[in-house]
């Protein structure tokens, strides 16, 4: 196992990086500063915005995809192109919310952060209800500004597409979401910033990376969920009985996947279960 990185000779030298505190699980204070409400505003806004230009992007390919306005099967911006918008827009929004939020926009993320104790249960949960509300009010303008288009192309939704079974459809989500948590985790860790200090400034830039790949490899399957807000939204104003029937795919995976990622890097990657015993020895 490697050593943790250090500033002098010794076993006992300090280390050059700082392992935040762990958030306490129920944090009353937190209640009263104005800094959670603030991070809750941002989470709020920037889940309505990823799902605004996402969703559309959608919208749009199945547009210039219809075989009734144009026949070339190639046309529109592809899968590709809906890969981009959803990587492109989680890499743009992190950037700008990082320092205030997180940057989570993604229940999957925070519940992540939640059980590897980065967030309390307060925040983490309004940040879900944040997430969850800015959806919803993002496919809400969707549909306000392109109605037609809204409904007739599917509004965005996922759903478990033709020729895959439901236990593929969750494997999925479960994978794709541990491959974005793990990333989370890998390019927010303070051990990788002591060694590279760049990383904290390009750590938005894996993580919509991230998002990229898993849309390209799971479009065709799910049409890539990975995050619970992004399919409830689309589902609740969408509406449609089929969205519905495969909604707990999009909550099951993500739900699943993101503690797998958060115990294989705290507790693998980072050591975690071997200092927890190693104190505990100690101690005894």
């Amino acid at each position: 196992m490697a050593k943790d990185i250090e500033v002098g000779p010794g076993a006992n030298a300090p280390k050059d990086y700082q392992d935040p505190p762990p958030a306490p699980l129920i944090d009353a204070e937190e209640l009263t500063k104005w800094s959670l409400y603030r991070a809750v505003i941002a989470e709020f806004i920037a889940t309505l915005l990823f799902l605004y230009i996402t969703v559309l992007t959608v919208i749009g390919y199945s547009s210039q995809t219809d075989p009734d306005k144009n026949p070339d099967d190639c046309g529109g911006v592809g899968i590709l192109g809906i890969a981009w918008a959803f990587g492109g827009m989680i890499f743009v929004l992190v950037y700008c919310t990082a320092g205030i939020s997180g940057g989570h926009i993604n229940p999957a993320v925070t519940l992540g952060l939640f059980l590897a104790q980065k967030v309390s249960l307060v925040r983490a949960m309004l940040y879900m209800m944040a997430q969850c509300l800015g959806a919803i009010c993002g496919c809400g303008l969707v549909k306000a500004f392109q109605k037609s288009y809204y409904t007739k192309y599917g509004g965005g939704a996922n759903y478990l597409h033709d020729g895959y079974n439901k236990g593929t459809g969750l494997g999925a989500e479960i994978i794709g979401t541990f491959v974005l948590v793990y990333t989370v985790f890998s390019a927010t860790d303070p051990k990788r910033s002591a060694r590279d200090s760049h990383v904290p400034v390009l750590a938005p830039l894996p993580i919509g990376f991230a998002v990229f790949m898993v849309h390209l490899a799971t479009i065709p399957i799910t049409g890539t969920g990975i995050n619970p807000a992004r399919s409830l939204g689309a589902a609740v104003i969408y509406g449609k009985k089929k969205t519905w029937d495969d909604q707990w795919i999009f909550w099951g995976g993500p739900f699943i996947g993101a503690p797998i990622a958060a115990f294989y890097h705290q507790f693998i990657l980072r050591a975690g279960a071997i200092k927890a015993l190693g104190s505990y020895r100690s101690n005894a």
